[in-house]
């Protein structure tokens, strides 16, 4: 059959629930409930229409709304149980343990108020607690099973550059490339979908900013926004033409089998504009340096002082992360089933690193109304020391 799925082995996910289980009983959980649909999939195998109940103390259990075939053939949880209404769950989940826990864990960050306040009725009188931390703690460190598949993701974004350094040309405008590379890149294996956690936040696969569009502060959450295509989507790629001799500024979002890979490069046709390629070739310096220091022990605060200072050396202070006024907070982040994963390289974050961790590291700068340089790779720190997960050459592209 074509186009299998890719399925998680019932190994990993029994080592999940293992981890999950560890960290529950150092925090006093009697029982999680998941309910966000990458928690989901990441404890279980399955994305389907489904929760998932997790007892400290016996075997997890799917409830599936729909489809219950499919989430069968995919998830690695023994016990599955097929449920017209979520509010027949507690009911159920009495009759098959006979106990009624105290403490049931909810992701608060993103549970909605009104739906806390359902499941609240649903499961009185046991109390809520956020369990955030213990699904993002077990989240954070990839086993080789899933780095395996972010590498998967990087040949994806390898060659979805390659399709754009052959095909950039001059005149045609950002948002009609990006269609162009998108198109592409779902030929060969991306979703065409990019997950984020934060219901304020956007996931959009192709991020192109060329000249003076890249030199346009903006409401996204990153040193560079865009023109966007109109009031109501003021980010990323518009509808200005992308003209020789001038800095295009790249940031490739790719996912593929779950796994996501964020990736930026800086292109041009022609000749680039030396103070653009001074300012991109100092961003590459950065992300080797800060590479080298990203050992596990090292905290993120380490990491973001350290990029910070190195751009103070190599004279961008004033447009690193950001204009003078609108400074990103971070210089990269975790990523994985979700675009944005912790830890955040941050300042005043105190997580250290430590092996299975992998991170987009950018080190951008904006030059307002001018254009904006800089470059993201995917690192993945081991026990043996940090290692770039992008296959995509660390350099400036000429086309």
């Amino acid at each position: 059959m074509e186009n299998e799925p890719l399925l998680t082995p019932v190994s990993e996910i029994a080592d999940r629930i293992s981890h999950l289980k560890c960290h529950m009983e150092k925090n006093g959980v009697d029982a999680v409930f998941l309910t966000h649909k990458p928690d989901i999939y990441y404890f279980s195998g399955t994305a389907q229409d489904a929760y998932l109940y997790v007892p400290v103390d016996n075997d997890p259990l799917l409830f599936v709304k729909r489809y219950l075939p499919r989430a069968r053939c995919e998830t690695g949880i023994a016990r599955v149980e097929s449920i017209a209404s979520v509010t027949r769950i507690p009911d159920r989940i009495k009759e098959i343990y006979t106990t009624v826990v105290r403490t049931i864990g909810l992701a608060f960050d993103v549970v909605p108020v009104r739906d806390f306040q359902f499941f609240q009725s649903l499961f009185s009188p046991a109390v809520f607690t956020d369990v955030t931390p213990l699904i993002t703690g077990c989240r954070m460190i990839k086993s080789e099973w899933e780095i395996s598949r972010m590498v998967d993701a990087a040949m994806v974004s390898k060659d979805t550059f390659a399709f754009i350094c052959e095909n950039l040309v001059p005149e045609e405008s950002e948002i009609a490339f990006c269609g162009r590379i998108e198109a592409f890149a779902r030929s060969i294996g991306h979703s065409g979908k990019l997950l984020v956690r934060h219901y304020r936040a956007e996931g959009f696969a192709h991020h192109l900013l060329s000249g003076c569009s890249g030199g346009l502060g903006g409401a996204l959450d990153s040193p560079v926004s865009g023109a966007g295509t109109c009031s109501a989507y003021p980010f990323g790629a518009g509808y200005k033409l992308i003209r020789e001799n001038e800095p295009v500024l790249m940031d490739l979002g790719t996912m593929v089998n779950g796994y996501h890979m964020d990736e930026t490069r800086m292109l041009v046709m022609g000749k680039m504009p030396s103070q653009a390629e001074q300012a991109g070739l100092a961003a590459i310096d950065i992300l080797h340096y800060v590479k080298d220091l990203m050992v596990p022990g090292t905290t993120v605060d380490q990491v973001f002082t350290a990029a910070m200072d190195r751009a103070q050396k190599l004279g961008l202070g004033s447009s690193f992360l950001g204009l003078p006024d609108l400074k990103s907070r971070f210089i990269g982040h975790g990523i994985g089933l979700e675009l944005v994963e912790d830890p955040i390289l941050a300042r005043g974050h105190h997580t250290e690193l430590a092996p299975g961790m992998v991170f987009a590291v950018e080190p951008k700068c904006i030059f307002k109304d001018r254009f904006a340089a800089g470059i993201e790779s995917v690192i993945h720190i081991t026990d043996k020391g940090p290692r770039f997960l992008s296959l995509t050459e660390n350099r400036i592209f000429t086309v």
